[in-house]
């Protein structure tokens, strides 16, 4: 464990649909890095010769956390924090923080730096999100075999139920905002 002087972190963590891309992209927005959890397994897959697609990465995921480690993510999204932090970034945004032994690895590394924010809304609008987005659009029916899969497979809810602040993402996306922001300024992320 290295501790980086002023150090902050926001770990962003929920369901599928839940809001994760558009809380990272307001805070990227605001110059802010992010360190990827996704862009791991992407990257991992492309250097193994390893297709994209929705089952493959399902595959993927499963079975590279048997083989390496449930914390296997983390241990490279660690890696990348203490990178931006050793080149000077003090504040450093999380997206996507999947499994419960990444959440404990991720707390054990920074303690006190890292601030998790759960990101929720009501099934019924995770799905038609999902369904509806241009990006990677998909079904009610897969939307909840990943909700299955991460809620048993990977474990996702024990760090939705750790997480420091709750961000309810139901209402429009400037009250989801202002719910970030306000998090951002009670955690003093923007000085």
């Amino acid at each position: 464990m290295t501790h980086h002087q002023n150090l902050k972190i926001i770990t962003f963590v929920g369901l599928t649909g839940s809001g994760k891309s558009t809380a990272v992209e307001h805070f990227t927005h605001n110059g802010f890095p992010r360190v990827y959890f996704g862009g791991i397994a992407y990257d991992i897959m492309k250097e193994r010769g390893i297709a994209q697609g929705e089952q493959q990465e399902k595959d993927f995921r499963v079975n590279i956390r048997k083989t390496e480690g449930e914390d296997v993510y983390a241990k490279r999204i660690i890696d990348q924090i203490h990178h931006l932090a050793d080149a000077g970034q003090h504040r450093v945004i999380v997206d996507g923080l999947y499994s419960w032994a990444e959440y404990k690895a991720l707390k054990h590394e920074f303690s006190g730096q890292m601030t998790t924010v759960a990101l929720v809304a009501p099934k019924h609008i995770r799905y038609h999100r999902l369904e509806t987005r241009i990006d990677r659009p998909q079904t009610p029916e897969i939307s909840q075999l990943r909700d299955h899969n991460e809620i048993e497979d990977i474990q996702k809810g024990g760090p939705i139920a750790m997480a420091d602040f709750f961000v309810s993402n139901n209402e429009n996306v400037e009250h989801f905002y202002q719910q970030l922001d306000d998090i951002a300024e009670q955690i003093k992320f923007n000085s």
